[in-house]
């Protein structure tokens, strides 16, 4: 079998191209396609216990905790102690980080506006199928 002829070649060739278009976008604003990431998944009202964080996004927790340090370093990000339970860390978004998440908000929304104006409703469900069977078997 050609590795073209694999699910596993067109996802991770489609992933790559997407990385790299949101890399690109995310650079003309001092980001990256990871921070960006991240700020779409801090609540903007009342942050985000940093636990959450690594599981919701699928990444480690050692390069969540590089990335979230070098977010705090330039401002985007602040953290506090949960009011409720002291032991958990809320990472609450700064108005620049909400500034960022905003733009980050707006290149996602464009760019799934853009590919929904080609792929029907069929089609989206038939992915999102496909895609649920592979979640499944890995």
């Amino acid at each position: 079998m050609k590795p073209e002829e694999t699910l596993d070649f067109h996802i991770r060739w489609a992933w790559l191209k997407i990385a790299k278009m949101y890399n690109q976008q995310a650079a003309q604003y001092g980001l990256t396609q990871s921070a960006g990431f991240i700020l779409l998944n801090i609540d903007p009202k009342k942050g985000t216990p940093s636990t959450q964080l690594g599981p919701m996004m699928g990444m480690e927790p050692t390069s969540l905790s590089r990335t979230l340090k070098n977010m705090e370093a330039k401002g985007w990000i602040a953290r506090e102690k949960d009011q409720i339970d002291g032991r958990i860390q809320r990472i609450m978004l700064t108005s620049e980080g909400k500034r960022l998440r905003n733009i980050s908000k707006k290149t996602v929304v464009d760019f799934n506006e853009k590919l929904l104006e080609e792929v029907s409703a069929e089609k989206l469900e038939h992915f999102k199928e496909v895609i649920q069977i592979i979640d499944k078997h890995t």
